[in-house]
C-alpha cells in the first residue's frame, strides 16, 4: 500500500537528512504497482522527463457524486518511480477542482524535492504535474 500524504510527510520529517530521503524514494519506487503494458503507449508518455514516464488516469464516479481523477503511472527510473508515488500521494483521487486547487509547490517543498531534485528531475516531476492539471482542466471544463 503506498503512503498517503500525511505518512509521507512525517516520514520525511523524520528522516535525518536528504540521503535518507534519497534512499526512501527509492524504496517507495520498488513499492510502485506497476503499470498494465497496454498503458505503455506513446500517448501516455509524459513530455519533458528524461527518464521514459508513462502517466495514464480515469475519471471514476465517487460516492458523493462528484468526479474523481485516478492516475496510475510508471517509469524506467528507479528515483522516478519514488517521485510518482509522491506525486500520487498529492493527487490521486481527487476531484479536478481540488487538484486545479492545489499548490503541489508548498508539499513538494515540506518534501525537499524542489531543493534537493537536480533540475532534471525537478523538471521531470513537474512535466508529470502539469500533465495531471492539465487532465483535471479537460474533465473541470467538461462539467
Amino acid at each position: 500500500m503506498l503512503p498517503t500524504l500525511d505518512e509521507l510527510l512525517k516520514e520525511f520529517q523524520d528522516l535525518e537528512d536528504w540521503e535518507e530521503r534519497y534512499d526512501y524514494l527509492i524504496d517507495l519506487g520498488k513499492q510502485l504497482p506497476e503499470l498494465p503494458p497496454e498503458l505503455k503507449t506513446s500517448e501516455n508518455v509524459v513530455k519533458g522527463c528524461m527518464s521514459t514516464v508513462w502517466l495514464a488516469t480515469t475519471i471514476q464516479p465517487a460516492p458523493d457524486g462528484q468526479k474523481r481523477v485516478e492516475i496510475q503511472a510508471d517509469s524506467d527510473a528507479l528515483i522516478v518511480k519514488g517521485l510518482i508515488v509522491a506525486l500520487l500521494a498529492v493527487f490521486d483521487h481527487r476531484t479536478p477542482e481540488e487538484i486545479l486547487k492545489l499548490d503541489e509547490n508548498h508539499y513538494f517543498g515540506q518534501l525537499g524535492l524542489n531543493q534537493h531534485l537536480s533540475p532534471q528531475r525537478r523538471n521531470g516531476l513537474f512535466a508529470m504535474v502539469k500533465r495531471v492539471k492539465q487532465i483535471a482542466l479537460d474533465v473541470a471544463s467538461q462539467a
